[in-house]
This record gives C-alpha cells, sequence and structure tokens, in this order.
C-alpha cells in the first residue's frame, strides 16, 4: 500500500509528507521519454506511444519488494501492478502531455498496452496513449511533453528517434524543441524549495515541444 501511495503522489505531483522519497528537492523524479505519433491509414493520428525511463535513484525506490521470487530479476508480470497505478495515475497529470492538430487542443482516451521493463538499473514504462476521436491534421500535429510544475523532470532524449511518426503521409517531417537549460541560480533556487512545495516556474519553459509539418 505505501509504494501505491508513493507512486500515485509522485505521479500526480501532490505534496510527499508521508513518503520517503529518493529526493528532497525539485524536481523530485527525472524521466528520460522518447514518443511516437502514430497515424491511422487515412492520415489521421490516432494515438501517441510514450517510453519514458526513470531516473536510477527511482527506479531503485519504486520497485522494493517487488522480487516476489528472489531471483534477482524484476519480470513483467512482477511488474504488472505497478504498471497499472502507474497508468491510472496519470489522467490526474493530463498524461504530461498535450496535443493539438491544426492548431486545435485534442482530449485523449483511455491509456492501452501499458508495461514496465527494468533493466540496468533503470524503470521504463511504455505505453500508448489514444487519442479521443482520430485527428485529421492535414497542416499540424504538434505534441508537448513533460511536467510545468518541474515536480517530474522529463528531457527528450538527444536522438534522431526522440520524437518519430509512424504511418504519417508521405512528406510529413518532425521538428523537436527543446527548453533552454535552466541558469545554474534558478536551479540552486528550486533544489531549495521545501518538498511539500509546488514551485514558481512561472516564466520558465521546462517542457519539450514537437511539431509534424506535412505538405
Amino acid at each position: 500500500m505505501a509504494k501505491r501511495t508513493a507512486l500515485r503522489t509522485l505521479m500526480a505531483c501532490a505534496a510527499l509528507t508521508s513518503v520517503a522519497g529518493p529526493a528532497a528537492a525539485h524536481p523530485h523524479v527525472f524521466v528520460t521519454a522518447r514518443a511516437e505519433i502514430l497515424y491511422a491509414p487515412d492520415g489521421a493520428v490516432r494515438a501517441l506511444k510514450h517510453i519514458w525511463s526513470f531516473d536510477e535513484a527511482y527506479s531503485a525506490y519504486i520497485t522494493q519488494g517487488l522480487d516476489k521470487n528472489g531471483d534477482g530479476r524484476l519480470t513483467a508480470d512482477e511488474l504488472a501492478e505497478l504498471a497499472k497505478i502507474n497508468v491510472e495515475s496519470l489522467p490526474d497529470v493530463g498524461f504530461f502531455t498535450t496535443a493539438k492538430a491544426n492548431g486545435k487542443p485534442q482530449e485523449f482516451g483511455t491509456p492501452t498496452e501499458a508495461g514496465l521493463v527494468f533493466e540496468s538499473k533503470i524503470l521504463t514504462l511504455t505505453y500508448s496513449l489514444p487519442l479521443k476521436s482520430p485527428a485529421p491534421a492535414n497542416r499540424s500535429f504538434g505534441i508537448e511533453i513533460g511536467d510545468p510544475t518541474y515536480f517530474v523532470a522529463f528531457t527528450i532524449v538527444d536522438t534522431p528517434d526522440a520524437v518519430i511518426t509512424r504511418g504519417a503521409p508521405q512528406g510529413c517531417i518532425v521538428r523537436v524543441a527543446r527548453p533552454p537549460k535552466l541558469d545554474p541560480a534558478v536551479q540552486q533556487k528550486l533544489a531549495q524549495e521545501d518538498i511539500t512545495a509546488t514551485p514558481d516556474t512561472s516564466g520558465l519553459q521546462v517542457t519539450t515541444r514537437a511539431l509534424v509539418a506535412c505538405p
């Protein structure tokens, strides 16, 4: 039960007054992320696929006691309940994702295909996030990933597959805009924030934007 409370609290960005988490400053969790934008045969965007790898400290903390058979490995079955809890908490924070098709905000449906893998001391969550209604995106489709409160720090990997499309119409191009690195003085200020406080991130850009532009 404590693990459930800890995970829901962290992923919902609530106060940690009763949880001895792996970090005592902002941000509390670090996530290295990739994303896929999935298209239907008719050219409409139907879903996003998120791949989120948690930092080593958080991965170790949240998986304590889950190796039920004591073999030193965490299997998909042993991680299934944790994956379920992760995904169930995400609607409370808007999935840390916003999306627009041709400039129009999109709503999300119920996540599917959620799973966790623990490898090389890193816990990775993968899940599909369908749009509530497939979105015709004949001009553009944009997403924004991250936590504006900076409680969870998202870093979109700096590789060609950071944000990709699958099944997109021919000629579509993905452009990724990452936030600028925070000033050292700002980082120090955030690190000194009380663990139960929500830091003032007004004026800061801490989320990553990606835009698919189609001819």
